[in-house]
């Protein structure tokens, strides 16, 4: 997509890409794109962006947020991944904290939301349990009051990032009456509470994003409560639009996209360019012509975020159709890269970062862009009953 910037537009653009040549450097983009480093790498790029007033950029700006135009979103975001550079860890600073400014007392908004944007602390999401996942309001981690506290129970799956985790948020079951939407609560965890266990889980992709979070007798106190009691399920809704709003990739496409025509111009071991053969061409344009009107439809959203509005019905519409065009090119990288000498897996540090291993690993992990943050066949329910009316 070409837009028709004003000077001023022009102007951010530039200043935008020169943060990110100073910036986010080849050693820096290593240490981020590498597991050993990646969690102090992030915080580490996350306090550079903070320094410059662009890590929470999408908050309001009494709490700290940049009051960025539709314009100025897209441009960032545009400019970011021609970088190559990773959005913010978005547990926290995208997720959690349009909670905390939207529902949280005074005291949790001045306790958490510094902290949170500047990148002291890190936080991971406790929804999915072994037998909630997409019917996440089948959740059973119990909290029962004792005093000025609550007693959790129970077990979190699928939690990213919580490994390096500071506090978790959590919904919970406070009350097992009525329908599975009642009765849920939203809480604040400390991720150092006694009787909070963290087990990994290791992909198909072979890293370690993801784990089990155990509860056993953990003491955690009424003041973590965002909100009122039972009233979690209205919060988490909330929370979810906003997910699955950043879920929509484009900005990962497109910067896809651009190392797939990179590559596909080379000449290949054969000694042929894929970018020659027309059925290849084809598959490329259309999926870049789907992205395009993908983006198309984030700059709507983002406009009405602009006026006021909330991300609504189309935030599952993003995130359906953004995961799977994340896939296809995803799909179409690992066609590329197969060219290069294969895609198998090479465990090597030096290898870490070649051509093949990334699309095996960006592949692998891509199989899991259609579930997480709401199963896209939940989101077709969705935009059925919105949308449709059905």
């Amino acid at each position: 997509m070409h837009a028709k910037f004003s000077p001023e537009e022009l102007a951010f653009q530039e200043e935008v890409r020169g943060f990110m040549r100073e910036h986010f450097t080849a050693d820096l983009a290593a240490r981020v794109h590498h597991p050993k480093t990646f969690r102090d790498a992030m915080v580490e790029w996350q306090k550079l962006l903070d320094g410059q007033g662009w890590a929470a950029n999408g908050w309001p700006e009494e709490h700290g947020g940049c009051g960025w135009t539709a314009t100025q979103k897209y441009i960032y975001t545009t400019e970011l991944a021609a970088a190559g550079a990773p959005d913010v860890v978005p547990m926290g600073i995208k997720m959690v904290a349009p909670v905390l400014y939207s529902y949280g007392s005074a005291e949790q908004k001045a306790r958490f939301l510094p902290p949170t944007k500047s990148s002291e602390i890190w936080w991971c999401q406790g929804y999915s349990e072994p037998g909630a996942g997409s019917d996440l309001a089948a959740l059973q981690t119990r909290a029962v009051r004792d005093g000025d506290d609550y007693i959790i129970d129970g077990t979190k799956i699928w939690t990213t990032y919580a490994q390096y985790a500071d506090w978790i948020f959590c919904l919970v079951r406070t009350d097992t009456s009525g329908k599975p939407q009642q009765g849920i609560s939203f809480l604040l965890i400390d991720m150092k509470s006694p009787g909070v266990t963290v087990s990994p889980i290791i992909s198909v992709d072979d890293e370690h994003h993801l784990n089990e979070v155990n509860f056993e007798n953990v003491r955690v106190p009424i003041a973590n409560r965002i909100g009122e009691e039972n009233q979690g399920w209205t919060y988490a809704k909330a929370l979810l639009t906003y997910e699955r709003t950043a879920l929509s990739g484009v900005s990962y496409s497109k910067r896809i996209l651009t190392k797939i025509r990179d590559l596909a111009s080379q000449a290949a071991t054969d000694g042929t360019r894929l970018i020659d053969d027309s059925d290849f061409r084809g598959r490329l344009a259309d999926v870049e012509m789907e992205v395009m009107a993908l983006e198309f439809l984030e700059l709507r959203v983002l406009s009405d975020l602009d006026s006021g509005g909330a991300p609504g019905m189309e935030s599952s519409l993003l995130k359906l159709k953004g995961t799977e065009l994340q896939q296809a090119v995803q799909s179409l990288l690992w066609d590329v890269a197969a060219g290069f000498g294969g895609i198998l897996p090479e465990a090597d540090d030096e290898l870490w970062g070649s051509d093949g291993n990334i699309a095996r690993r960006e592949y692998m992990f891509g199989r899991a862009c259609t579930i997480f943050g709401g199963s896209n066949e939940v989101q077709r329910n969705i935009i059925a009953k919105y949308a449709l009316g059905l």
